[in-house]
């Protein structure tokens, strides 16, 4: 089979130039032209010498994840549906903000984590994606934005926060977010890439020392006894451990502070008591806070908070000395909001049977 090689960063094409006996000044080239051109092809890269060209064309490839979809939200709000093979799909959705678009990427088919109120985490896991599947999501969404009159990529902001957890694949996703960050392909910087993570602790600590962006850590509930329901992995690494990691990743963070997400429950986790637990929670870790509307799904079995709740919850952490923002929901009308991406996921984990049964019985 032939090589990929979006599925390689910048080590690892110059690796593989010197295993086929090229200089390895060609990694950078080739770099360039698959992530910053956008090339699909090597017959594409004109300042190549056309043996080395067709030598590619005999051992190696471009080949990024199929376009099945695309959609578009009255908001401008954009997502897609790529095809990873095996009646799998993965969704990828771009935001448009005022003085920054953001792409938020997924890092898996389907979700083993099964938080309870996301959409993507009711579905089921079935695999990791590859570099060449995480890169390629950020690969079609330059094509299919391009760029703005003055020439800049419309793209100026990833977000680790689509399908999956991204420290449960590690290495691909590291990987990626160094193209990601690589002067010869999309030359983002550190504090414009940002990866949520439920409280995977180990794979924290490994990123502050191998890759520190931006961290998001999605919470969702100011007390164990509460997080352990909704958030499962919370038995695993609880409250204290999770802030405890982030107190150690700021020491090599490109921001000076952590962004807790805290999607609203009604009726769950939204009441002034939960939000005082909160505010003692989160004292030792230098952070702010991102509230998000639950957005509905089938059958998810939860309410949104009142706006009213919402606001009273905001007030108390701003009171506490906190900087909160209320998420604006984006892209609902096409499913592509925050805890609602799905795709098609072939589930490995048998949960959706496991789910129909519990219901039934």
């Amino acid at each position: 089979m032939a090589t990929n090689l979006l599925d390689y960063d910048l080590d690892g094409l110059t690796e593989y130039f010197a295993s086929i006996g090229e200089k390895p000044f060609r990694a950078k080239q080739v770099l360039r032209w698959m992530h910053h051109f956008g090339a699909d092809n090597f017959d594409a890269m004109t300042d190549i010498a056309k043996s080395l060209r067709e030598k590619l064309q005999n051992q190696a490839e471009i080949r990024v994840p199929e376009m099945i979809t695309g959609q578009e939200s009255d908001d401008g709000t954009r997502k897609w549906l790529l095809n990873v093979g095996t009646n799998n799909g993965v969704e990828t959705v771009f935001i448009p903000e005022d003085g920054r678009g953001t792409l938020c990427v997924s890092s898996q088919v389907g979700c083993a984590l099964e938080c309870t109120f996301c959409s993507t985490g009711r579905q089921g896991f079935n695999r990791n994606l590859s570099t060449a599947e995480i890169i390629g999501q950020l690969w079609w969404a330059n094509r299919a934005m391009g760029r703005d009159p003055g020439g800049e990529r419309i793209i100026s902001n990833v977000v680790m926060m689509g399908m999956g957890e991204p420290l449960a694949n590690y290495d691909n996703v590291v990987r990626a977010m160094r193209i990601m960050l690589e002067d010869n392909a999309y030359n983002l910087s550190r504090r414009r890439v940002t990866l949520s993570t439920s409280g995977l602790v180990p794979a924290m600590d490994r990123l502050r020392d191998d890759l520190p962006v931006a961290l998001a850590v999605s919470l969702h509930a100011p007390n164990d006894a509460l997080r352990d329901e909704i958030v499962p992995i919370n038995k695993k690494y609880p409250l204290r451990e999770l802030m405890a990691a982030c107190v150690r990743y700021m020491e090599k963070a490109p921001r000076d502070f952590v962004t807790f997400e805290y999607v609203m429950l009604d009726g769950i986790n939204d009441t002034i008591e939960h939000a005082r637990q909160l505010a003692g929670l989160v004292r030792d870790v230098p952070c702010k806070f991102n509230l998000i509307p639950f957005n509905p799904f089938p059958n998810s079995g939860y309410r949104r908070s009142s706006n009213d709740n919402i606001r009273r919850f905001r007030e108390l952490l701003q009171q506490a000395g906190y900087v909160v923002t209320t998420r604006k929901t984006r892209g609902d009308d096409i499913d592509a909001a925050c805890g609602q991406l799905a795709g098609q996921v072939e589930d490995k984990t048998k949960r959706q049977m496991r789910r129909i049964i519990e219901i039934r019985s």
